[in-house]
C-alpha cells in the first residue's frame, strides 16, 4: 500500500552508512523526514519501503544526522513515538535505483 499522491513533497535524498537505512531527507518547509530503510540482511540486503514523518523540525532533523548511529536514534527517538512525528509509508520500492 502506498501513501504517495500529488501532495505528498518530493524530498532529495542523501545516501547515509547505515546498516539498517539507506537514505535520508528532510524538507523544513513542510517539516517532514524522509526515509527509505534497507530489506533484508548482509547478502540478501536489497532496497526497502520509503516512509516519510510528519513533524520533523530542523533541529530534530540536526541531531538525527549528527547521531553517532543513525539506526539507534531513530529506533530510540523517532519510531517510538509516532504521535509527535506521525508516518506514512510512501512506497515499497522505488522507482528509481541509484
Amino acid at each position: 500500500m502506498s501513501a504517495r499522491n500529488e501532495s505528498t513533497p518530493h524530498i532529495e535524498m542523501l545516501n547515509v552508512q547505515s546498516s539498517q537505512i539507506h537514505s535520508i531527507g528532510h524538507d523544513p518547509d513542510t517539516k517532514t523526514l524522509a526515509i527509505r530503510f534497507f530489506k533484508g540482511w548482509g547478502n540478501d540486503k536489497t532496497l526497502g519501503s520509503l516512509y516519510h514523518y510528519s513533524g520533523f523540525s530542523s533541529e530534530d532533523c540536526a541531531a538525527f544526522k549528527g547521531a553517532e548511529s543513525l539506526g539507534k536514534h531513530f529506533r530510540y527517538h523517532i519510531k517510538p513515538h509516532s504521535e509527535k512525528y506521525p508516518y506514512a509509508r510512501i512506497d515499497d520500492v522505488p522507482t528509481v535505483i541509484d
